[in-house]
């Protein structure tokens, strides 16, 4: 029996990358971590390298002998006042270094998980897809797309993902902070909040990352990724209360009065993400293979499971 491919993994502490090392050592790969400082092993990470991709250390020993990377590791908020500076540290330059040492070690092929923020701003009154010049509109989505283009000038078999919103089990910011309150016994004044929003579940993230490594011919391009169908605010808590044994128990509050509020809290962002469209169109991943298995209100419904499986654990032991 052949060896099983060997994937360098960056990012495999994040949420995205956890899940990523788990799955992948299920699907029959073996998993190296490029880590920044010692750690416990994440489920299905076989090695560990330390290194920093900020300040590339032990590159060349964290690609030797693989045929994949998987390059999931970045910074989504700036870490000074000066944004720029920071996401081409990280998201451009590092991704940069990690790509010629793995050009140096004969590594197969490099997929790199950009952002939908690569292709657009945070909302869009159009259907998105690949088709359509990318243009981001801050600092964050113009280091994904360029990291891309050093990509495709560094002679390497690459592809990349730009995801949307990733949910599943242990999702960090807004939709952690959208979960947690939908968890409280309240009503919630989001019925009348209407605009549809693609995201992607961790499982059919997942399988966009197998099929792209396994391709007979590496890609050579960018992919948007989504779950196949939008959902809006009122859907998405409505989905997650029916996984928590609960009704959806919302009322229909002015969607403006609900924004402005946000807005006067200092929470604009929130308050653009909850009232304004974004939904992509994945037909050039299908058409490469790709069959996304899992709904987004199956999903979240599954997370609301969770969840409530993960509280009442909770609440045993206290008891």
């Amino acid at each position: 029996m052949p060896d099983r491919p060997l994937v360098a993994l960056t990012g495999a502490t994040g949420f995205v990358g956890r899940a990523l090392a788990r799955d992948l050592a299920l699907r029959g790969f073996r998993v190296r971590s490029l880590l920044r400082r010692p750690a416990l092993l994440g489920e299905g990470v076989e090695e560990v390298v330390i290194g920093d991709l900020a300040r590339p250390i032990n590159l060349n020993e964290a690609m030797r002998g693989a045929d994949y990377v998987v390059h999931s590791a970045g910074i989504a908020h700036a870490m000074s006042g000066r944004p720029e500076d920071d996401y081409r540290a990280v998201n451009i330059e590092a991704t940069k270094a990690l790509a010629r040492a793995a050009g140096h070690a004969g590594v197969k092929r490099f997929l790199f998980l950009s952002s939908v923020r690569a292709q657009s701003g945070p909302d869009s009154e159009e259907v998105l897809d690949e088709s359509m010049p990318p243009r981001p509109t801050d600092a964050y989505g113009r280091s994904k797309l360029e990291a891309e283009e050093a990509l495709a000038a560094s002679g390497l078999g690459w592809a990349a993902l730009r995801p949307v919103l990733v949910y599943g089990p242990g999702v960090k910011g807004n939709l952690a902070s959208l979960f947690s309150l939908a968890r409280k016994p309240v009503p919630l004044p989001f019925a009348r909040f209407k605009a549809p929003r693609s995201l992607l579940g961790l499982a059919n993230l997942a399988d966009a990352v197998e099929l792209l490594l396994r391709m007979e011919k590496p890609a050579n391009r960018a992919f948007l990724a989504a779950d196949p169908e939008p959902i809006d605010l009122a859907g998405l808590v409505s989905a997650y209360r029916a996984g928590l044994g609960r009704g959806a128990w919302l009322l229909p509050v002015p969607q403006g009065l609900i924004t402005g509020a946000l807005s006067l809290m200092g929470r604009a962002e929130i308050a653009e993400r909850l009232s304004r469209p974004l939904v992509v169109d994945t037909r050039a991943l299908r058409e490469a293979g790709w069959h996304p298995r899992v709904s987004t209100r199956a999903g979240i419904e599954a997370l609301g499971r969770h969840d409530a499986r993960k509280e009442s654990g909770r609440g045993d032991r206290r008891g």
